[in-house]
Protein backbone atom coordinates (compact mmCIF):
# COMPACT_ATOMS: atom_id res chain seq x y z
CA UNK A 1 0.00 0.00 0.00
CA UNK A 2 1.41 3.85 -0.39
CA UNK A 3 1.03 5.49 2.34
CA UNK A 4 0.43 9.09 2.01
CA UNK A 5 3.32 11.31 2.54
CA UNK A 6 3.87 13.31 5.96
CA UNK A 7 2.61 16.21 6.53
CA UNK A 8 5.34 19.32 5.47
CA UNK A 9 6.36 21.07 8.60
CA UNK A 10 5.52 24.38 8.61
CA UNK A 11 7.94 27.11 7.51
CA UNK A 12 9.69 28.57 10.34
CA UNK A 13 8.33 32.37 11.20
CA UNK A 14 10.77 35.13 10.15
CA UNK A 15 11.59 37.11 13.80
CA UNK A 16 10.66 40.71 13.60
CA UNK A 17 14.45 41.16 13.98
CA UNK A 18 15.36 38.97 10.70
CA UNK A 19 12.25 40.78 8.89
CA UNK A 20 13.82 44.15 9.84
CA UNK A 21 16.98 43.02 8.95
CA UNK A 22 15.57 41.82 5.35
CA UNK A 23 14.29 45.09 4.56
CA UNK A 24 17.29 47.30 5.52
CA UNK A 25 19.37 44.93 3.31
CA UNK A 26 16.87 45.31 0.39
CA UNK A 27 17.25 49.58 1.37
CA UNK A 28 20.95 49.54 1.07
CA UNK A 29 20.63 47.13 -1.96
CA UNK A 30 18.35 49.77 -3.28
CA UNK A 31 20.47 52.89 -2.95
CA UNK A 32 23.03 50.88 -4.54
CA UNK A 33 20.56 49.99 -7.72
CA UNK A 34 19.72 53.91 -7.62
CA UNK A 35 23.10 55.57 -7.31
CA UNK A 36 24.22 57.73 -10.58
CA UNK A 37 20.66 56.37 -12.16
CA UNK A 38 20.04 57.80 -15.30
CA UNK A 39 23.12 59.55 -15.16
CA UNK A 40 26.47 59.58 -17.47
CA UNK A 41 28.31 60.39 -20.91
CA UNK A 42 26.56 63.90 -20.35
CA UNK A 43 27.40 67.64 -19.57
CA UNK A 44 29.89 66.95 -16.25
CA UNK A 45 29.09 69.63 -14.39
CA UNK A 46 25.65 69.63 -14.88
CA UNK A 47 25.33 66.02 -14.17
CA UNK A 48 27.02 66.65 -10.70
CA UNK A 49 24.82 69.34 -9.72
CA UNK A 50 21.67 67.46 -10.68
CA UNK A 51 23.24 64.01 -9.28
CA UNK A 52 24.02 65.74 -5.93
CA UNK A 53 19.99 67.23 -5.51
CA UNK A 54 19.02 63.54 -6.98
CA UNK A 55 21.15 61.84 -4.59
CA UNK A 56 19.09 62.63 -1.38
CA UNK A 57 15.41 63.18 -2.87
CA UNK A 58 11.91 62.23 -2.53
CA UNK A 59 12.62 60.88 -5.93
CA UNK A 60 15.34 58.26 -5.01
CA UNK A 61 13.56 57.44 -2.08
CA UNK A 62 10.41 56.77 -3.81
CA UNK A 63 12.20 54.62 -6.49
CA UNK A 64 14.02 52.88 -3.44
CA UNK A 65 11.10 51.83 -1.35
CA UNK A 66 9.16 51.32 -4.57
CA UNK A 67 11.23 48.22 -4.84
CA UNK A 68 11.42 47.03 -1.35
CA UNK A 69 8.77 44.50 -0.92
CA UNK A 70 7.64 41.68 -3.80
CA UNK A 71 4.29 41.95 -4.62
CA UNK A 72 3.17 38.26 -2.29
CA UNK A 73 5.24 39.58 0.30
CA UNK A 74 2.79 40.38 2.79
CA UNK A 75 4.91 40.90 6.03
CA UNK A 76 7.27 42.98 3.94
CA UNK A 77 4.43 45.54 3.18
CA UNK A 78 3.08 45.61 6.43
CA UNK A 79 6.41 46.28 8.00
CA UNK A 80 6.69 49.14 5.39
CA UNK A 81 3.68 50.94 5.53
CA UNK A 82 3.77 50.68 9.52
CA UNK A 83 7.32 52.26 9.41
CA UNK A 84 7.76 54.23 6.23
CA UNK A 85 7.68 57.70 8.06
CA UNK A 86 10.64 56.46 10.04
CA UNK A 87 12.58 55.66 6.62
CA UNK A 88 11.74 58.87 5.02
CA UNK A 89 12.56 60.77 8.49
CA UNK A 90 16.10 58.95 8.23
CA UNK A 91 16.48 59.76 4.91
CA UNK A 92 15.77 63.38 4.36
CA UNK A 93 17.19 64.38 8.03
CA UNK A 94 19.18 62.26 9.81
CA UNK A 95 21.53 59.69 7.28
CA UNK A 96 24.52 62.16 7.46
CA UNK A 97 24.56 61.79 11.86
CA UNK A 98 23.11 58.08 11.83
CA UNK A 99 24.71 56.39 8.32
CA UNK A 100 23.99 52.47 9.34
CA UNK A 101 20.34 52.16 9.10
CA UNK A 102 20.41 48.71 10.52
CA UNK A 103 21.77 50.30 14.18
CA UNK A 104 19.46 53.54 13.77
CA UNK A 105 16.35 51.58 12.47
CA UNK A 106 16.05 48.21 13.47
CA UNK A 107 18.57 48.24 17.31
CA UNK A 108 17.85 52.09 18.20
CA UNK A 109 14.45 52.99 16.71
CA UNK A 110 12.00 49.62 16.19
CA UNK A 111 14.90 47.64 19.20
CA UNK A 112 14.16 44.24 17.52
CA UNK A 113 17.69 43.83 17.11
CA UNK A 114 20.72 44.30 19.04
CA UNK A 115 24.12 45.06 17.71
CA UNK A 116 26.90 42.81 17.21
CA UNK A 117 28.18 40.42 19.79
CA UNK A 118 25.29 41.58 21.90
CA UNK A 119 21.76 39.77 22.47
CA UNK A 120 18.49 39.64 24.54
CA UNK A 121 16.14 42.30 25.40
CA UNK A 122 18.49 44.36 27.06
CA UNK A 123 20.95 43.70 24.53
CA UNK A 124 23.76 42.63 26.55
CA UNK A 125 27.68 41.42 25.95
CA UNK A 126 27.98 38.08 24.85
CA UNK A 127 29.91 35.47 26.87
CA UNK A 128 33.76 36.71 26.32
CA UNK A 129 32.74 40.26 25.14
CA UNK A 130 30.62 41.87 22.37
CA UNK A 131 33.75 42.64 20.05
CA UNK A 132 35.10 38.70 20.29
CA UNK A 133 31.94 37.02 21.80
CA UNK A 134 33.08 32.95 21.99
CA UNK A 135 36.52 34.36 21.95
CA UNK A 136 35.63 34.08 18.09
CA UNK A 137 35.60 29.73 18.57
CA UNK A 138 31.67 29.46 18.81
CA UNK A 139 28.33 31.30 17.92
CA UNK A 140 26.57 33.15 20.95
CA UNK A 141 23.54 32.31 21.59
CA UNK A 142 21.16 35.36 20.24
CA UNK A 143 23.75 37.14 18.93
CA UNK A 144 22.03 40.34 17.35
CA UNK A 145 18.49 39.50 18.21
CA UNK A 146 16.50 40.91 21.13
CA UNK A 147 16.61 36.61 21.95
CA UNK A 148 18.72 33.56 23.24
CA UNK A 149 20.66 33.82 26.61
CA UNK A 150 24.04 34.99 25.43
CA UNK A 151 25.72 31.17 25.79
CA UNK A 152 28.48 29.55 23.01
CA UNK A 153 27.75 27.02 21.23
CA UNK A 154 31.48 26.49 20.63
CA UNK A 155 32.74 25.20 17.08
CA UNK A 156 34.55 21.81 16.85
CA UNK A 157 37.18 21.52 19.13
CA UNK A 158 36.80 23.97 21.84
CA UNK A 159 34.82 24.15 24.89
CA UNK A 160 34.41 26.15 27.88
CA UNK A 161 31.83 29.45 28.36
CA UNK A 162 33.78 31.10 26.45
CA UNK A 163 34.98 28.55 24.32
CA UNK A 164 39.27 29.60 25.26
CA UNK A 165 39.64 25.39 26.09
CA UNK A 166 40.59 22.71 24.11
CA UNK A 167 38.67 19.32 23.42
CA UNK A 168 40.15 16.02 23.80
CA UNK A 169 41.76 15.48 20.53
CA UNK A 170 43.06 19.54 20.18
CA UNK A 171 45.77 20.82 21.45
CA UNK A 172 46.72 24.53 22.50
CA UNK A 173 48.38 25.84 19.64
CA UNK A 174 48.35 29.28 20.51
CA UNK A 175 47.07 31.23 23.75
CA UNK A 176 46.96 35.11 24.56
CA UNK A 177 45.10 37.82 26.31
CA UNK A 178 42.66 37.83 22.92
CA UNK A 179 43.19 34.83 21.19
CA UNK A 180 42.84 31.00 21.60
CA UNK A 181 43.48 28.01 18.90
CA UNK A 182 42.70 24.44 19.07
CA UNK A 183 44.66 22.22 16.57
CA UNK A 184 43.52 18.42 16.07
CA UNK A 185 46.01 16.01 17.55
CA UNK A 186 47.67 13.42 15.44
CA UNK A 187 45.20 10.42 14.97
CA UNK A 188 47.03 7.99 17.55
CA UNK A 189 46.23 10.16 20.27
CA UNK A 190 43.40 10.99 22.61
CA UNK A 191 45.19 13.86 24.11
CA UNK A 192 48.41 15.80 23.41
CA UNK A 193 50.38 18.11 23.69
CA UNK A 194 51.71 18.43 20.10
CA UNK A 195 50.82 17.48 16.55
CA UNK A 196 53.03 14.71 16.14
CA UNK A 197 52.02 10.53 17.96
CA UNK A 198 54.87 11.30 20.10
CA UNK A 199 53.28 14.26 21.74
CA UNK A 200 50.04 11.82 23.03
CA UNK A 201 49.39 12.09 26.95
CA UNK A 202 46.82 9.26 25.83
CA UNK A 203 46.87 7.06 22.85
CA UNK A 204 43.48 6.62 21.35
CA UNK A 205 41.90 3.46 20.82
CA UNK A 206 42.91 1.22 19.07
CA UNK A 207 46.81 2.50 19.70
CA UNK A 208 49.53 1.80 22.20
CA UNK A 209 52.45 3.11 24.13
CA UNK A 210 55.42 2.11 22.22
CA UNK A 211 58.92 3.60 22.05
CA UNK A 212 57.43 7.03 23.25
CA UNK A 213 54.90 7.08 20.48
CA UNK A 214 51.65 5.47 20.23
CA UNK A 215 51.38 2.98 16.88
CA UNK A 216 48.62 1.23 16.00
CA UNK A 217 47.59 -2.21 17.49
CA UNK A 218 47.62 -4.98 14.85
CA UNK A 219 44.54 -6.56 16.28
CA UNK A 220 44.52 -9.41 13.49
CA UNK A 221 48.03 -11.07 14.97
CA UNK A 222 46.15 -11.41 18.09
CA UNK A 223 46.53 -14.74 19.56
CA UNK A 224 42.48 -15.55 18.71
CA UNK A 225 41.68 -14.37 15.61
CA UNK A 226 38.63 -11.71 15.94
CA UNK A 227 37.16 -12.65 12.60
CA UNK A 228 34.82 -15.70 12.19
CA UNK A 229 36.04 -19.15 10.07
CA UNK A 230 34.77 -17.82 6.82
CA UNK A 231 36.04 -14.67 7.37
CA UNK A 232 40.28 -13.01 7.26
CA UNK A 233 41.53 -10.21 9.19
CA UNK A 234 42.23 -6.62 7.81
CA UNK A 235 44.43 -4.62 9.76
CA UNK A 236 43.83 -1.24 9.60
CA UNK A 237 45.17 1.98 11.19
CA UNK A 238 43.30 2.04 15.12
CA UNK A 239 40.93 -0.79 14.35
CA UNK A 240 40.52 -3.67 11.98
CA UNK A 241 37.75 -5.09 9.71
CA UNK A 242 36.71 -8.75 8.77
CA UNK A 243 35.97 -9.33 5.00
CA UNK A 244 34.15 -12.63 3.72
CA UNK A 245 36.59 -15.24 2.42
CA UNK A 246 36.37 -16.60 -1.73
CA UNK A 247 33.51 -18.45 -1.82
CA UNK A 248 35.94 -21.78 -3.00
CA UNK A 249 37.52 -21.76 0.25
CA UNK A 250 37.18 -23.42 3.36
CA UNK A 251 38.83 -21.06 5.78
CA UNK A 252 41.28 -17.82 4.07
CA UNK A 253 44.04 -15.92 4.88
CA UNK A 254 43.24 -13.05 2.59
CA UNK A 255 41.33 -12.11 -0.56
CA UNK A 256 40.79 -14.70 -3.36
CA UNK A 257 41.04 -17.80 -4.05
CA UNK A 258 44.61 -18.11 -4.08
CA UNK A 259 44.28 -17.76 -0.32
CA UNK A 260 42.02 -20.76 1.15
CA UNK A 261 43.51 -22.75 3.51
CA UNK A 262 41.47 -25.56 2.21
CA UNK A 263 38.73 -25.68 -0.80
CA UNK A 264 34.97 -26.78 -0.61
CA UNK A 265 34.28 -30.00 -2.10
CA UNK A 266 34.31 -30.02 -6.16
CA UNK A 267 37.29 -28.01 -5.90
CA UNK A 268 41.23 -28.62 -5.62
CA UNK A 269 44.40 -26.38 -5.22
CA UNK A 270 45.88 -26.00 -8.65
CA UNK A 271 49.37 -23.44 -8.84
CA UNK A 272 48.29 -22.78 -5.26
CA UNK A 273 44.59 -21.63 -5.59
CA UNK A 274 41.50 -23.79 -5.80
CA UNK A 275 40.14 -24.38 -9.27
CA UNK A 276 37.31 -26.69 -10.35
CA UNK A 277 37.50 -30.23 -10.65
CA UNK A 278 36.24 -31.53 -14.23
CA UNK A 279 34.65 -34.42 -13.02
CA UNK A 280 33.94 -35.89 -16.24
CA UNK A 281 37.23 -35.23 -17.36
CA UNK A 282 37.86 -38.41 -15.16
CA UNK A 283 39.11 -41.76 -16.05
CA UNK A 284 36.50 -43.42 -13.90
CA UNK A 285 33.12 -42.52 -15.03
CA UNK A 286 30.99 -40.07 -13.08
CA UNK A 287 27.98 -40.65 -14.85
CA UNK A 288 27.33 -44.27 -15.08
CA UNK A 289 24.17 -45.06 -16.60
CA UNK A 290 24.41 -46.44 -20.29
CA UNK A 291 24.25 -43.82 -23.07
CA UNK A 292 24.66 -40.72 -20.16
CA UNK A 293 26.03 -37.50 -20.87
CA UNK A 294 28.11 -36.35 -18.34
CA UNK A 295 28.57 -32.53 -18.37
CA UNK A 296 30.99 -30.00 -16.06
CA UNK A 297 29.61 -27.37 -13.59
CA UNK A 298 31.31 -25.12 -11.08
CA UNK A 299 31.72 -27.51 -8.31
CA UNK A 300 30.20 -30.55 -9.20
CA UNK A 301 28.84 -32.28 -12.40
CA UNK A 302 25.04 -33.18 -14.18
CA UNK A 303 24.13 -36.33 -15.22
CA UNK A 304 22.04 -36.15 -18.69
CA UNK A 305 20.57 -38.45 -21.14
CA UNK A 306 20.98 -37.37 -24.47
CA UNK A 307 17.90 -35.95 -26.99
CA UNK A 308 15.94 -39.39 -28.09
CA UNK A 309 16.65 -40.67 -24.87
CA UNK A 310 14.37 -41.15 -21.77
CA UNK A 311 15.51 -41.74 -18.23
CA UNK A 312 15.48 -45.36 -16.72
CA UNK A 313 17.01 -46.52 -13.18
CA UNK A 314 19.54 -47.94 -14.63
CA UNK A 315 20.15 -46.46 -18.23
CA UNK A 316 19.56 -43.59 -21.20
CA UNK A 317 16.74 -45.87 -23.35
CA UNK A 318 16.22 -44.33 -26.66
CA UNK A 319 12.82 -43.61 -27.61
CA UNK A 320 10.26 -45.33 -30.02
CA UNK A 321 9.35 -42.79 -33.03
CA UNK A 322 5.85 -43.31 -34.88
CA UNK A 323 5.59 -46.26 -36.31
CA UNK A 324 7.93 -48.20 -34.37
CA UNK A 325 11.00 -47.02 -35.33
CA UNK A 326 13.56 -45.82 -33.24
CA UNK A 327 13.95 -42.47 -32.89
CA UNK A 328 17.47 -41.05 -33.89
CA UNK A 329 19.37 -39.63 -30.93
CA UNK A 330 22.60 -37.38 -30.66
CA UNK A 331 24.54 -38.89 -27.39
CA UNK A 332 27.01 -36.25 -27.58
CA UNK A 333 24.04 -32.63 -27.78
CA UNK A 334 24.86 -30.47 -25.45
CA UNK A 335 21.95 -30.17 -22.46
CA UNK A 336 19.46 -27.28 -22.46
CA UNK A 337 18.38 -25.26 -19.52
CA UNK A 338 15.65 -27.61 -18.80
CA UNK A 339 18.03 -31.07 -18.57
CA UNK A 340 20.48 -28.73 -15.98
Amino acid sequence: LLLPPPPAEPPKKATPCKRCRELVDKFNQGMVDTAKKNFGGGNTAWEEKSLSKYESSEVRLLEITEGLCGSSDFECHSLLEEHEGHLEAWWLRLKKDFPDLFEWFCVKTLKVCCSPGTYGPDCLACQGGSQRPCSGNGHCSGDGSRQGDGSCQCHLGYQGATCSDCTDGYFSSLRNETHSVCTACDGSCKTCTGPSNKDCGQCAEGWAQEDGACVDVDECAAETPPCGDQQYCENVNGSFACEECDSTCVGCTGKGPGHCKECVPGYTKESGQCADIDECARPEKACTRQNENCYNTPGSFVCVCPEGFEDTEDACVQTQAPGGEVAEGDPTRQPSREDL
